[in-house]
């Protein structure tokens, strides 16, 4: 393939035929596409327009331009180190884009991808959740911080606590954070779930924590597998951080507040673990939805009958004053 792509770098003209070339290897390899593109031809415009430092929604005007030999170079290295190397399109691009927002990435951090930025587009009053009285929001594992800074933009009037466990997350999380203007709004803060954020009480909580179960991780093609596995591993059941979000989410929720959880394929597990819990699924553009909600006057039925230790976390919980204004 390398020479392949060395030949086309030598005799190739336009993004055209870069485009063509790119979707034909990328179907004969078989690479696998989950981080922002769903098909061999979608990734292979994104990929040559942006070697290109062009905008990744005009192909028509640029379709058939003569390239410089650096240009073409670039391309084809790019080409290599996707289809070759399985290294994600956006950590060759440096970017990534929920919606119409862009963020920063590299290897550092997990690629976003959440359905949940779909519903911090959407009315959440039908979940219960008063927007006009949301004043605090934390997003826990916040990863490049997308979600915080998506809340942040959301409500404008209101503090964005948002918790990850990576430093080098947390790196360019500070960048994204910066890039948006939203320092004033978002604090981030390091550490374990709910350990860096003492008796704070919340409006709106958003997680997408690892979730992936052994079995899952041990199938995980090679292109996750240049993501961080912090990020994605949830162990043997894929719950393992999900159920300390649960154990403690009620005593860290305002009244009247809303946990927006995402689970992923991780949904039947879940189910499974917490039979009484009344999950409200999200619709998204999901096939089968893997966002839930859950209502603060739900949660202690998590506490009280369904975790090995919820008594202790419940009577911690009522032990807790509300945070001051």
């Amino acid at each position: 393939m390398r020479d392949c792509l060395r030949e086309a770098a030598e005799h190739f003209a336009t993004p055209r035929d870069f485009i063509r070339l790119a979707v034909s290897l990328a179907e004969r390899e078989g690479i696998f596409f989950g981080h922002g593109s769903d098909s061999a031809w979608d990734e292979a415009v994104y990929l040559v327009l942006r070697a290109l430092d062009l905008p990744p929604d005009r192909l028509e005007p640029f379709l058939d331009v003569r390239l410089l030999a650096h240009e073409r170079q670039r391309i084809a290295r790019w080409l290599v180190r996707r289809i070759e190397d399985r290294v994600p399109a956006a950590y060759l691009t440096g970017e990534a884009w929920l919606g119409d927002v862009r963020f920063r990435v590299d290897p550092r951090v997990i690629i976003p991808r959440s359905f949940l930025a779909e519903l911090l587009r959407e009315d959440l009053s039908p979940l219960g959740l008063e927007e006009e009285r949301v004043g605090q929001v934390l997003d826990l594992c916040t990863g490049s911080g997308c979600l915080a800074i998506l809340a942040a933009l959301r409500f404008p009037l209101a503090r964005v606590d948002a918790v990850e466990l990576s430093t080098d997350a947390l790196e360019v999380a500070t960048l994204n954070v910066a890039d948006h203007g939203v320092g004033e709004q978002v604090r981030l803060l390091h550490g374990d779930l709910w350990s860096p954020v003492a008796l704070a009480r919340y409006d709106l909580i958003l997680t997408n924590p690892p979730y992936v179960d052994a079995p899952a991780m041990a199938r995980l093609p090679d292109e996750y597998r240049h993501e961080p596995e912090l990020a994605l591993a949830g162990g043997a059941d894929g719950l393992d951080v999900v159920r300390r979000i649960l154990a403690q989410a009620a005593g860290h929720l305002e009244p009247g507040g809303l946990l927006l959880m995402e689970v992923g394929h991780s949904r039947p597990a879940l189910e499974a673990a917490f039979p009484r819990l009344p999950f409200i699924w999200v619709e998204t553009s999901a096939e089968v939805s893997s966002v839930c909600a859950l209502r603060r006057e739900d949660l202690p039925r998590v506490l009280d009958d369904q975790t090995p230790d919820g008594d202790r976390a419940r009577r911690a919980s009522r032990r807790r004053p509300s945070r001051s204004a």
